[in-house]
């Protein structure tokens, strides 16, 4: 598929030439000769945080580009800085010359020092997190593993929620002989009526033991409120599995602050690190109610990390979290939540009063991070969408992605990254308010 050179336009001049050039999708990466370092940031004026913008540009050079498109599609995964994707190169041309000298005499040490930095950064102990390939793999070994369900039982999901999630629920019908539920969340949706669907579903489900929760949807952005969510189970006598897929690293919060046991993270979305990590998380006192992993001996079975056998990983992805997380910090958790969710209020606020336009989450901080679908009314199709999302590409030259599984149907999805800035979103919102009157 061909793609289009990004060019510099002014919002509300006109005169703007609808179709962007054409570009050699084969170009080179935008680089520099040696990376700007994280530690090299200038101060972050705390009035301004979210909008400074000799910061953002400052994280702006922490990262290389493909030029000729605006990518608004990081969501699928985060790229690394320069300064993690070298050490991630040194980490495997090391690891390729050592070998399994390396891996058995050195490997378990540095893998220990990845756990306790994610362990740190969290707010968990060591010995509540054990690495997986990603979140996905982190929340089937939760739900497949946990044993306190018997037949009769009932386990619960929503619309919202991921699809392989959803799948990992359904197939303990047959598993465990329960009972699932799923539900859909309101749209529009508020902290009160989601509130409210989570409790109705639950007085209606009274033998409810497993529910999954997704605190950031991949699906429309939507911020679930996690800890009265949980509050209100565990008054029931119900167990929250969360997926924290999207959240950690988009959002600023420590474990304690969610209220959950049982949770599934990625490290490769919002955290930046390479490609393939995430962990689950297991409260230490809840350990019990997770099977180990096929009846894994490699650990003890009081040791967390008997919940998942991924067999041999790639040791060069862990070896390299130590130093994605230490240039999150550096960026700064806060600093970081603030101005995602800057990004999104800049586009959000230029076309939602727009009337052929629905934006599918609100302007509610506590429920918005940096992730916001939207759709056109009446075009809630997957071909509605696809071609929704072929115009932004080859008309505005904005790569963006279609969702589906939204109860009122399917949508587009915004997810703007710390390396995009206030004039990437202004074209978006050029393009939308173009379609929109079209």
């Amino acid at each position: 598929m061909p793609i289009f050179k990004r060019r510099d336009f002014l919002i509300g001049l006109g005169s703007v030439a609808a179709a962007a050039p054409k570009v050699n999708a084969a170009q080179s990466l935008t680089s520099q000769q040696e990376p700007f370092l994280a530690s090299a940031l200038p101060p972050l004026d705390q009035a301004l945080m979210a909008s400074d913008s000799a910061y953002w540009l400052s994280v702006k050079k922490l990262y290389a580009t493909a030029p000729g498109v605006i990518n608004l599609e990081n969501g699928y995964w985060g790229i690394m800085t320069e300064e993690v994707r070298r050490q991630f190169q040194t980490h495997v041309e090391r690891l390729n010359k050592e070998s399994s000298l390396y891996a058995r005499t050195q490997y378990g040490a540095d893998a220990e020092a990845a756990r306790m930095a994610v362990a740190q950064s969290l707010g968990a102990l060591p010995q509540e997190i054990a690495f997986t390939r990603g979140a996905t793999e982190a929340m089937q070994m939760l739900i497949g593993g946990f044993n306190a369900l018997k037949p009769g039982d009932c386990v619960i999901y929503s619309d919202l929620d991921y699809d392989s999630m959803q799948y990992s629920m359904n197939w303990l019908a047959k598993r465990r002989g329960v009972q699932v539920v799923k539900f859909n969340i309101p749209e529009p949706a508020s902290q009160q009526n989601v509130l409210s669907a989570y409790e109705r579903v639950l007085q209606e489900n009274p033998k409810t033991k497993l529910l999954l929760l997704t605190h950031v949807s991949h699906r429309t952005g939507l911020v679930m409120p996690v800890k009265e969510i949980a509050e209100r189970a565990r008054r029931a006598g119900v167990t929250v599995v969360l997926d924290a897929a999207h959240s950690w690293g988009q959002l600023d919060f420590k474990i304690q602050d969610l209220g959950v046991d049982f949770a599934g993270f990625n490290l490769h979305k919002w955290m930046g690190a390479p490609l393939g990590v995430g962990f689950l998380y297991i409260k230490q006192d809840r350990l019990s109610d997770i099977d180990t992993a096929m009846a894994d001996e490699d650990w003890p079975i009081s040791d967390i990390r008997s919940r998942v056998h991924s067999g041999t990983s790639n040791f060069a992805t862990l070896l390299t979290v130590p130093l994605a997380l230490s240039v999150h910090q550096k960026i700064g958790a806060h600093a970081k939540e603030s101005r995602l969710r800057y990004l999104r209020n800049h586009w959000v606020s230029q076309v939602q009063t727009l009337p052929s336009l629905e934006i599918l989450t609100p302007n509610d901080p506590n429920m918005t991070a940096g992730i916001t679908s939207f759709r056109i009314k009446g075009k809630n199709t997957a071909a509605d969408n696809n071609a929704l999302v072929a115009e932004l590409l080859n008309k505005y030259g904005l790569f963006a992605v279609r969702r589906g599984g939204v109860a009122k149907g399917h949508c587009v999805r915004i997810s703007p990254a710390l390396y995009n800035n206030e004039n990437d979103l202004d074209r978006l919102a050029w393009a939308l308010k173009n379609i929109a009157s079209s």
